[in-house]
């Protein structure tokens, strides 16, 4: 049945009440559970005093978002901030000397990058990423897919898999406590970007793409450390286009966007001193004492940060890029949205890297249940080795390809009669609300298999246990209960996008 499939509106009122009803119930046991064990000897290395005027401590178990925001924060605002002036004012000068600065700015990007990560981490590592980049380049020109492809993940293993990676960590100089998260995330994103540049390289049918088009495109501070992946095509395309020109009402979706981001940014810090989502779930003899329900939202509201910090932190490089006239990666999309494995991601540049050499590549149309498979076990096999091969990663993985296989087995067989002829004999909104049932199981089978790698397999299996064998009845049709309610109201708010696209398509055909 299609999208457009419309609920009365009563019951849509009913289900936001039960979802806000849930939300708040659930939030307050976490709420009494992070008052009655502060003090905790397990809370002491992750909780610590916070602003003072709150009067709580603050969980600080995340250190990403804690470097962000918090420790490294002046450091990270004065590199890009740094980025942004340094163009602007060689932009500015360039005319002045003969240059068009508008069409070398790709250039003035990648030599402010280039100093700056030579700064930050000195000539041994700036040795190792040119090397890298080198030696892809050097397949590259070779113009054969498969080749870049062994290339880029020999490459890529050199880094996560030992002992090489320790050899390659050992030639950096200097100690800092940024020192392994920029190692790890410079490497691996250079070798991500230089596969993409070699792939691209392939599809060139007029000569090649030179070594200084790669540096200019791997040496793009903004994107160099902690991504997100631009694939080189879309990075070429727009960094070299000259006419310059801001969008209606850009600057003000700019300036929008950055407020945006620092007010979330605000409230995460507020939540983070009276909910401990990050510290009790890694307490497993506390959460083993916990209800279903304060399980269920720890799960949820776990998932539901990561994204956040996601669409945080790429929004504020997001903002950089969009003020250099790109079009970067945009956030994920929340998993609050999600009820299918298919678009189930928590950072789109890797998904979209994945998507157009992988994924897409192998699959076509994803129609055919054997294509489907192997594409579907390439893509998993290629992010395990990204996000460096270990136990939880093996079944993160496995869980997540097969749920993303069983919704095209499930899909097939509804496809066919009897269901599909029972499914058109039914109303839409009825077919809808079926739909919706077994969209909120699938939404939980995305939570567990998700959770087990944002906290532990022993968290994750726990969850499982109490809320699906433990938990029933009571508990598990309760929690499917209330997902159900916010699913159909992620198929409201897809509706309502629905129609309004189509009218602004009918709007534009009448023009």
């Amino acid at each position: 049945m299609g999208i457009k499939a419309a609920l009365p509106r009563y019951e849509l009122y009913l289900y936001t009440a039960v979802l806000a009803g849930a939300l708040i119930w659930a939030g307050s046991w976490i709420f009494d559970a992070s008052i009655d064990n502060v003090s905790r000897k397990a809370f002491k290395e992750s909780v610590k005093p916070g602003w003072h005027y709150f009067g709580r401590k603050m969980d600080v178990a995340d250190f990403e978002w804690m470097m962000w925001f918090s420790t490294f924060r002046n450091h990270i605002l004065f590199a890009l901030t740094g980025h942004v002036i340094f163009a602007k004012i060689l932009t500015l000068v360039a005319p002045k000397i003969g240059i068009n600065g508008c069409k070398h700015r790709s250039l003035i990007f990648g030599v402010y990058g280039g100093l700056s990560v030579l700064v930050t981490m000195g000539w041994t590592f700036m040795g190792l990423v040119l090397s890298h980049c080198i030696i892809l380049y050097s397949v590259a020109m070779v113009k054969r897919k498969w080749m870049c492809f062994a290339a880029g993940l020999a490459s890529l293993a050199s880094i996560k898999l030992e002992p090489y990676n320790s050899w390659q960590e050992s030639l950096v100089t200097g100690s800092f406590d940024l020192q392994d998260i920029l190692f790890y995330g410079g490497c691996g994103f250079s070798i991500m970007r230089c596969m993409s540049f070699a792939l691209e390289n392939c599809e060139k049918k007029d000569g090649n793409y030179t070594f200084c088009d790669l540096l200019k495109y791997n040496f793009y501070l903004p994107f160099f450390f902690f991504g997100p992946i631009m694939t080189f095509d879309r990075y070429h395309a727009q960094v070299n286009n000259t006419k310059l020109i801001r969008k209606e009402r850009e600057m003000w979706n700019i300036t929008t966007k950055a407020l945006l981001h620092l007010g979330v940014i605000l409230v995460v810090d507020v939540f983070f001193h009276y909910l401990y989502i990050l510290t009790i779930p890694s307490d497993m003899k506390l959460v083993t004492k916990l209800s279903d329900w304060c399980l269920a939202g720890l799960a949820y509201s776990n998932l539901v940060y990561d994204w956040v910090k996601a669409a945080v932190m790429f929004g504020v490089i997001n903002t950089v890029a969009t003020l250099d006239h790109l079009d970067p990666p945009q956030p994920p999309k929340c998993i609050t949205m999600l009820y299918v494995f298919a678009e189930t991601h928590f950072d789109r540049g890797i998904n979209d890297w994945l998507c157009k050499y992988v994924y897409d590549y192998i699959g076509g149309d994803h129609d055919k249940i054997p294509k489907e498979l192997l594409a579907t076990i390439c893509t998993f096999a290629v992010t395990t080795l990204w996000l460096g091969p270990c136990e939880v990663v093996y079944i993160w993985s496995f869980f997540n390809c097969f749920g993303l296989n069983f919704e095209l087995w499930v899909a097939k067989l509804f496809s066919i009669p009897p269901f599909s002829t029972i499914e058109g004999a039914m109303g839409e909104a009825m077919s809808r609300r079926i739909r919706g049932v077994f969209n909120a199981a699938n939404f939980w089978a995305i939570v567990l298999y998700n959770v087990l790698s944002l906290n532990s397999l022993g968290f994750a299996k726990l969850v499982g246990r109490r809320l699906i064998f433990k938990g029933f009845p009571l508990s598990s049709l309760s929690v499917l209960l209330v997902t159900y309610c916010g699913v159909q109201l992620v198929k409201e708010r897809e509706r309502q996008k629905a129609l309004q696209e189509d009218a602004e398509l009918v709007k534009e055909k009448a023009e």
